[in-house]
């Protein structure tokens, strides 16, 4: 009889990758009944610890949630990245200690049901966990959770600054247009990554691409048709593994029906097609000024139709992820909810897929989060792009100028691109 095969799974400490990544050991379980995946959570420590409450999720799927790691106090991290770096070497430690036990229990049972250990998917963000699989002799694959574009783009930069010695952060301060292997037209520097501007964050993330190229293989969450050239180019290159287009993966299901009832409710009674939808990914958040200069658009849109997802900003100095607002009216201009009631809603967290599903949503302005992205594509809502952080500049450009979608773009260099 064969024996059941055991994967552990170890997702970036964000949410949109932990999502994905149950949405992709799902998919695996599903289609072979003699394995199980462990998925390894790691806290942030500005965030609340994973738990999630499915009983739709395969029994086969287990849940750990490691203890928390906190970086040493001497460490100064003041950005994000960084701080994710430290986190994921901090929690190496608990992440052997977790395996352990898992082999503990396998070697314990003499039975041949108990499943043995077959290798690591880990996470772009994760990519130093390459040597705790190597430790367990294991293969390691990853599982990125963008699109293949940037994965090309990540290992033409890590080429271009291993062998060509290429200081990458020059890029973004750059208004030459670079011709990119894996992009079909050349692409403007004012678009790259807003990361890329950072020596210590860029060197991490080269560091990272270059962990990748050591591992067996790896999954994308994209799709042939959506990523055609950027896959040729990464097939065609000998010094990559092996990479599997695996998505669109995506959270349709999942929704706190208690939390979002009274939202899809609201929808329920708006005509077809009729609202505009805003919602800017768990890291999204703005200023009051900038809130104001929202809530001043949508009032005097029209009477467009419209459901706002506003998060309040973390404190200044203080990292931690937005949260909803006590009192919506001290962040609004005043009387703006009882002026604009009959046609709009705020509200703070949004069950996006839930929304986005719905018939009467008839356009998303977002900030181009993959999972958003493939969720706001899915149902065949258009989308108007205001990219925040990360890769999220860079999409709207590949939309238009590489996948030929037919839209009229324009941006402003800095953090703003709109496209109607």
């Amino acid at each position: 009889m064969k024996r059941p095969a055991q994967l552990v799974f170890v997702p970036g400490p964000v949410i949109g990758h932990i999502v994905s990544a149950i949405e992709i050991a799902e998919q695996l379980v599903a289609r072979d009944d003699q394995l199980f995946i462990t998925v390894l959570v790691m806290k942030l420590p500005y965030d609340q610890p994973f738990t999630i409450a499915d009983s739709s999720i395969s029994h086969r799927i287990n849940f750990v949630n490691l203890p928390e790691a906190q970086p040493d106090k001497q460490e100064a991290i003041p950005k994000n990245g960084s701080l994710i770096k430290i986190l994921v070497e901090n929690h190496k430690t608990h992440i052997r200690d977790a395996v352990v036990n898992l082999l503990s229990e396998s070697d314990q049972s003499e039975s041949m049901s108990k499943p043995r250990l077959a290798g690591f998917v880990i996470d772009f963000l994760c990519a130093t966990l390459v040597d705790v699989a190597d430790e367990f002799m294991v293969p390691s694959y990853a599982f990125f959770t963008s699109n293949a574009s940037l994965l090309a783009l990540l290992f033409h930069f890590q080429l271009l600054r291993d062998e060509g010695g290429i200081d990458i952060t020059e890029f973004t301060r750059s208004s030459a247009e670079l011709a990119v292997p894996s992009f079909i037209n050349p692409c403007p520097a004012a678009v790259m990554p807003g990361t890329f501007a950072d020596k210590e964050i860029t060197e991490s993330i080269l560091n990272y691409t270059s962990r990748y190229r050591q591992i067996k293989g790896i999954l994308v969450n994209t799709f042939l048709e959506m990523d055609l050239h950027a896959l040729h180019y990464l097939d065609f290159d000998d010094k990559i593994p092996p990479v599997y287009p695996v998505g669109p993966l995506l959270n349709l299901k999942r929704c706190d029906e208690n939390k979002g009832s009274d939202i899809l409710r609201w929808l329920d009674d708006q005509p077809s097609l009729s609202v505009l939808f805003l919602c800017f990914g768990s890291m999204g958040s703005f200023s009051e000024a900038q809130v104001k200069e929202i809530a001043c658009a949508l009032e005097h849109s029209g009477g467009q139709r419209f459901l706002w997802s506003l998060r309040r900003p973390p404190p200044k100095g203080k990292i931690a992820m937005p949260s909803d607002y006590a009192d919506l009216n001290a962040v609004l201009p005043e009387g703006f909810l009882n002026r604009t009631a009959p046609i709009g809603k705020v509200i703070g967290w949004a069950p996006q897929a839930a929304i986005l599903a719905h018939p009467a949503i008839g356009g998303f302005v977002s900030h181009c989060g993959w999972n958003s992205t493939l969720e706001s594509l899915w149902n065949g809502v258009p989308i108007a792009t205001w990219p925040m952080y990360a890769e999220q500049n860079l999409m709207p450009f590949n939309w238009l100028r590489n996948w030929d979608w037919q839209w009229r773009l324009s941006w402003i260099i800095g953090r703003t691109v709109t496209c109607w």
